[in-house]
């Protein structure tokens, strides 16, 4: 019997190693709030912090009515209080955790891109490797499918959609702060208001005056000055 100990032992020990989780940067996490279909907010820790969804690209809330479709059916896939798994990938330059949530062992991530509520980012898909290959044969099905986003006969990927409401934005002349559409957080040059959500790297202007609420949340160290990098 003492001899046998060592054998069990190590098959009890390789059971239990099978059964951890797959990743060594896992974090558990609370959903607390939903910015859209690609941004949550979730309490872990003693710290709210604000995550991205990784490696896929949920429509704009401007794209109607994809962009509210998506974001309804992440919140009904991460109601308030829901007990996540976020297996991290990165911090962004605007300090959110871009990471793979995982509600069990079923990837959210996945999960949006299957039922056509999300995109393949395939700009940053070397984040998760892991779930590549799920992700692009999930996008293949939903596309062939035709559900939700991809229903549409030209559909414009939200990075194209960004893109030119940011070129219609830069393209206007710097103009006084007098006009009504003109968001009045930044009043060195005109956004209008209720612009999609826009990053430094959407615009041209560079280390302009940022005024509270900073709804683009350009100014993510809070000096008052935008896109300083």
């Amino acid at each position: 019997m003492l001899q046998k100990i060592p054998f069990v032992a190590i098959s009890v020990l390789l059971v239990a190693q099978m059964s951890l989780p797959v990743f060594a940067n896992n974090l558990t996490a609370t959903v607390v709030s939903l910015g859209d279909g690609d941004t949550i907010r979730v309490r872990t820790g003693n710290k709210t912090v604000t995550v991205r969804l990784a490696c896929i690209d949920a429509p704009e809330m401007k794209q109607n009515p994809w962009g509210q479709q998506s974001s309804a059916r992440l919140k009904q896939l991460l109601p308030g209080g829901q007990a996540i798994t976020l297996r991290s990938v990165e911090t962004d330059k605007y300090k959110r955790l871009v990471a793979e949530i995982y509600v069990g062992n079923r990837s959210i991530n996945v999960n949006m891109v299957q039922e056509g509520q999300a995109i393949v980012y395939r700009q940053y898909l070397k984040g998760c490797p892991e779930s590549r290959d799920s992700l692009l044969q999930g996008e293949n099905t939903a596309k062939q499918q035709r559900l939700a986003f991809w229903s549409q006969a030209n559909p414009v990927m939200p990075w194209d959609f960004r893109h030119r409401t940011t070129q219609k934005t830069t393209s206007q002349p710097i103009q006084p702060q007098q006009q009504n559409n003109c968001d009045p957080a930044y009043p060195d040059f005109c956004i209008p208001k209720n612009s999609p959500d826009l990053d430094c790297r959407d615009i041209s202007q560079r280390r302009f005056k940022v005024l509270p609420p900073d709804p683009h949340g350009f100014d993510r160290d809070g000096d008052g000055i935008g896109c300083e990098k």
